[in-house]
C-alpha cells in the first residue's frame, strides 16, 4: 500500500554542441546542465576519463552523493528516534564501478564512511548500530541494485 506518491522533476540540457554535434566521438563536449525550479543549475559532464570536464559533476558522482545524502538523513531520523543526540556527521563516500567490454558499466559497491559526532559518547555503540537501520529506509539505498556498505569512522581517528 503506498501512503502517498511523490513526483520529482529535473530538467537536463545538452550544451557541449561545438558546432558539429556528434558527428565523431571526440567531436562533442559532454557538458550540460541540470536544473530544477528554484534552485541554482548544477553543471554537469561524463567522467574525465569519457571526455569529460573535471570541474563540473559527472552523473557517477552524483550517484555517490545522493546515497550518501540519503545515509545521512536517514541516519539523522534514526537517531532521533533512539533519543541519539548527534551534534557532527561527515561522511567518506567511495564507489567501485566496473567497465565492460561492451562499453557498459556498472557500480558494484559504494562504501559510506560516516563520522558522527555525539552529545553523549558512551552511546556510540548504539550510534553505530543504527547505521543499519538508516540505510534499510533510506530511498536511494533502497533503489539501487549494488550493495552499500557502511564503516563508521570514530570522531578523532
Amino acid at each position: 500500500m503506498n501512503l502517498a506518491l511523490h513526483n520529482y522533476r529535473v530538467d537536463i540540457s545538452w550544451t557541449g554542441n561545438r558546432g558539429e554535434g556528434t558527428s565523431s566521438y571526440r567531436g562533442y563536449g559532454r557538458d550540460h546542465v541540470i536544473r530544477a525550479a528554484g534552485l541554482p543549475d548544477l553543471p554537469g559532464t561524463a567522467d574525465p576519463t569519457f571526455h569529460g570536464d573535471k570541474d563540473r559533476w559527472n552523473p557517477e558522482q552524483l550517484l555517490l552523493a545522493a546515497l550518501s545524502q540519503c545515509h545521512m538523513l536517514s541516519y539523522l531520523h534514526v537517531a532521533v528516534k533512539h533519543s541519539v543526540v548527534v551534534t557532527g556527521y561527515t561522511d567518506a563516500a567511495a564507489g567501485v564501478l566496473r567497465l565492460n567490454r561492451d562499453g557498459s558499466g556498472e557500480f558494484l559497491e559504494a562504501t559510506l564512511a560516516p563520522r558522527v559526532e555525539l552529545q553523549d559518547e558512551s552511546q556510540r555503540e548504539l550510534a553505530d548500530s543504527l547505521h543499519a537501520e538508516a540505510n534499510a529506509v533510506c530511498f536511494i539505498a533502497r533503489s539501487v541494485n549494488f550493495p552499500v556498505h557502511h564503516a563508521p569512522v570514530a570522531p578523532g581517528a
